[in-house]
């Protein structure tokens, strides 16, 4: 893993533009290349928070095949993944996110990190279980059904 790069905007262009990929998100697809290479330039998660969301490439080829990472929202330390649809399934979600948890707790000392996942985003909410994040509660989360999970650092309580 990674922090983005100016050159990741295009990746970013193609994994938005899936609607599979979107459809459990509640984000839209970026209307060009341009914009998506807006977002990359003018993501500042690292210099304010010293954290954020990072992209996830093939420790053989250096391919992006996602992102994943935790981004301070609300007062809150969010767990959050996106990735290229022929990737899903192979474990890659659940490993970036376990190590994303343990940096979170061990280099950052973050007290509690939370994840939300759509009810029906079964493949999401099995990640944040196979990173011990424990069921909250049932919400809504822009408008639909929704499920908050969080897991408390226990070596810095």
């Amino acid at each position: 893993m990674r922090e983005f790069e100016s050159l990741d905007g295009v990746h970013f262009f193609h994994l938005n533009n899936n609607p599979e990929v979107l459809k459990y998100t509640g984000d839209s697809a970026f209307k060009n290349i341009d914009e998506a290479n807006k977002f990359i330039n003018n993501y500042s998660d690292y210099k304010l928070n010293g954290y954020g969301r990072w992209a996830v490439c093939l420790k053989d080829t250096n391919e992006f095949i996602g992102w994943c990472g935790l981004k301070l929202d609300n007062y809150e330390v969010d767990l959050g993944f996106r990735f290229f649809q022929k990737y899903w399934g192979l474990g890659y979600a659940s490993e970036s996110a376990k190590a994303c948890v343990e940096y979170g707790f061990s280099k950052l000392k973050i007290k509690k990190i939370i994840g939300r996942a759509y009810i029906k985003n079964k493949a999401s909410i099995k990640v944040l279980q196979k990173c011990n994040l424990v069921f909250e509660k049932d919400f809504v989360y822009d408008g639909k059904p929704a499920v908050l999970y969080s897991i408390k650092n226990d070596k810095n309580s």
